[in-house]
């Protein structure tokens, strides 16, 4: 079949044609002596003008149809309209979140080997003093001031004139190279196609029922693309995107009281965060409708939280589950959540993640650790029972970029589609609903059975005295040492105290059939968590740390 002309750059153009004075991103510009936020906007209409002088700039510099370009802004009004022009002139974002440290950052540079560089003086800075990761950049464009590393200025980008003939991109051409956090392993280039950004924006207008008078508040910046192309307003929170645990929860209430936000997407740390503020201040917020949550399982208490004391009657929380490779893939809301599967998972049954969204197919095949080539339907397990996570779809992304052995490990050829790996463990109930089990990575084997993390932590995640806690495995499967982490709530307690506690989880563990086969209760003060969301718990280094205290059978 013929490739369908689909630039995502189109998404602005109709928008702005459609309602060219409606906000299309607003960002907290400055803070008066008392405190009070002034914000700055960019209309529709502004935004498609503003990315097409953007568009002409870039192509006119050489940085046009299938360039890699490394963007390194701050999510500010410049980072929407750069992006947009860049997609605009056929050029290829190569986005990397900066929250992995600069180490990361680089080697994720030098794997992705961009031809230009849009970045701020302090990338710029980087790149001088780093040359190596940067020897394939032959476009340089400072966002700001230009010192002495040469280039361009983003100034000098801005061609006013005509608007721009977008590029017509076909649906299967590369649109994006989108990083991992590389939270459970190394960082990946995602490669994204034009055809799966336009799928993604359809899949979400329609599970979410968003319409064009909703008022997006995305504390995640790559999201507030998402928000422009679906017609929202986006509204920038004064935040750190890259500490959403450590967020203030005083500013994300100021952002939606101020600007009427009806829609929300956020990491389940920063909406713990902010719903707990709320109740403790007696603070509800009306205007917010939908409230999404993803990245790690969301507490109960969070959901129960939001709904019963902070939104509005007829509100809903939201649990999307899927990956950068695959999103989104299901959906659960907070109420079904409360109502049917939380009592479940506190027994050890997982966590639900919900019903797959339209047009996407899940199925859990049986667990291995090889490539799997060709999708065979004997691989997929009965109901029930457990294996791995896979999901197909328009929305599914092909490849990784540059990475042929990881994507050989992580997609299955079916006919003309791919078939993406989560590496996530889990099964489909009887009502069609997956349940998230853990990674596979995360899996211990011991005493001829499997151990699955999300299952066997429910159980001491229910004592009073735990905060948290983690599986780990010390030694090689399947004869490894099955430990159980332990975050208290009081980090300050005794030694005394933590002993009569480790007693305690010990006797749970012998309770039950899933967890028995733990026999070892470790303390860590402060988990170590991923650094996009602040919440999938680092099970590697707490494995590391178990190996050290700990020798293997």
């Amino acid at each position: 079949m013929e490739d369908e002309i689909c630039n995502i750059g189109f998404q602005l153009r109709q928008r702005a044609k459609e309602m060219p004075d409606k906000r299309a991103v607003v960002y907290p510009h400055s803070r008066t002596n008392d405190g009070l936020v002034s914000y700055t906007h960019l209309t529709f209409n502004q935004l498609d003008r503003m990315s097409d002088s953007y568009a002409h700039g870039f192509r006119g510099y050489g940085i046009g149809r299938g360039v890699r370009t490394l963007v390194m802004l701050r999510p500010g009004l410049d980072f929407f309209a750069v992006i947009f022009g860049l997609f605009k002139a056929g050029a290829v974002p190569v986005l990397i979140d900066p929250g992995m440290g600069v180490k990361r950052l680089l080697h994720c540079i030098r794997a992705a080997a961009p031809k230009a560089m849009v970045g701020i003086p302090l990338a710029h800075v980087i790149r001088t003093l780093q040359p190596w990761y940067f020897k394939s950049v032959q476009y340089n464009v400072t966002a700001g001031r230009r010192y002495f590393w040469g280039g361009k200025t983003l100034d000098d980008m801005r061609a006013p004139g005509m608007p721009f003939q977008i590029e017509d991109t076909g649906a299967q051409e590369l649109a994006a190279i989108l990083f991992t956090t590389g939270s459970t392993g190394p960082a990946k280039g995602v490669e994204y196609e034009h055809g799966m950004f336009a799928e993604q924006c359809r899949l979400i207008a329609k599970t979410y029922d968003i319409g064009k008078d909703d008022i997006d508040l995305p504390t995640f910046p790559l999201f507030a693309l998402f928000s422009v192309g679906l017609g929202m307003t986006a509204v920038i929170p004064d935040m750190d995107p890259t500490r959403p645990a450590q967020v203030n929860p005083k500013r994300i209430i100021e952002a939606i009281r101020n600007q009427g936000c009806t829609f929300s997407f956020g990491s389940p740390a920063l909406w713990g965060r902010v719903s707990a503020y709320c109740v403790e201040n007696s603070i509800k917020l009306p205007s917010l409708r939908k409230v999404l949550m993803a990245g790690a399982p969301v507490p109960p208490k969070t959901h129960r939280n939001l709904l019963k004391y902070v939104l509005a009657p007829g509100a809903q929380t939201h649990t999307p589950y899927g990956a950068t490779e695959s999103l989104p893939a299901c959906n659960i809301t907070g109420n079904e959540i409360l109502l049917e599967t939380a009592a479940l998972t506190e027994e050890g049954k997982g966590y639900c993640v919900g019903r797959p969204v339209d047009q996407v197919e899940v199925r859990i095949i049986k667990l291995t650790d090889d490539a799997i080539s060709q999708w065979d339907e004997r691989l997929v397990l009965k109901q029930g029972e457990i294996g791995e996570i896979t999901v197909k779809g328009r929305n599914v992304t092909n490849c990784y970029y540059n990475l042929p052995e990881h994507t050989r490990m992580a997609k299955i050829k079916d006919g003309d589609q791919v078939r993406h790996r989560i590496g996530d463990l889990g099964y489909i109930d009887e009502e069609g609903r997956v349940w998230f089990c853990g990674r596979k990575a995360h899996r211990v084997e011991t005493g001829g059975r499997i151990l699955y993390s999300v299952c066997c932590e429910a159980f001491f995640n229910k004592h009073p005295g735990v905060r948290r806690s983690a599986l780990v495995g010390v030694g090689q499967r399947p004869k490894q040492r099955a430990v159980i982490m332990i975050e208290p709530l009081d980090i300050t307690m005794s030694g005394n105290d933590k002993n009569i506690l480790k007693e305690q989880l010990l006797a749970i563990a012998a309770q039950n059939k899933i967890t028995d086969k733990i026999k070892d209760v470790l303390f860590y003060d402060n988990f170590p968590v991923d650094i996009r969301h602040n919440a999938k718990i680092n099970r590697e280094l707490l494995s590391e740390y178990a190996s050290a205290v700990l020798q293997p059978e």
